[in-house]
C-alpha cells in the first residue's frame, strides 16, 4: 500500500521560510512527476510546483522565484523550499505523485501552512 507522509508545515511570519517534505513508502515504480498543490479555505486545490522524472520543474506564477521544488531520487522523497512567504500562501499543502499515462496518482494527507501578517 502506498503512503505519502508530509512534514514541515507550521506558522511563520510574512517574509519567513518553511521547508515541506514528502516521503513515499510502499511499492511505487515508474514515477512520472512529483508535486505540491495547495488549497486555501473556500478555494479549489491548485498546483504549486512539480518536478518530473527527468528533473524538469514547473511552478505556479504566484510562487516563481520564491519556492523551489527538489527531490531525492534514492529515497523517493521530495521537498518544497518556501521563501519570502506571504499571507496569501496560507493553505493546506498536499504532496502528490503520478505514474505515467495516468495509471496511478497518490496524495498526501496535507500539512497546514499559515503565514501571519
Amino acid at each position: 500500500q502506498v503512503q505519502l507522509v508530509e512534514s514541515g508545515g507550521g506558522l511563520v511570519q510574512t517574509g519567513g521560510s518553511l521547508r515541506l517534505s514528502c516521503a513515499a513508502s510502499g511499492s511505487i515504480f515508474n514515477i512520472n512527476v512529483m508535486g505540491w498543490y495547495r488549497q486555501a479555505p473556500g478555494k479549489q486545490r491548485d498546483l504549486v510546483a512539480t518536478i518530473s522524472n527527468g528533473g524538469s520543474t514547473n511552478y505556479a506564477d504566484s510562487v516563481k522565484g520564491r519556492f523551489i521544488i527538489s527531490r531525492d531520487n534514492n529515497s523517493k522523497a521530495w521537498y518544497l523550499q518556501m521563501n519570502s512567504l506571504k499571507p496569501e500562501d496560507t493553505a493546506v499543502y498536499y504532496c502528490n505523485v503520478k505514474g505515467y499515462w495516468g495509471r496511478w496518482d497518490y496524495w498526501g494527507q496535507g500539512t497546514q501552512v499559515t503565514v501571519s501578517s
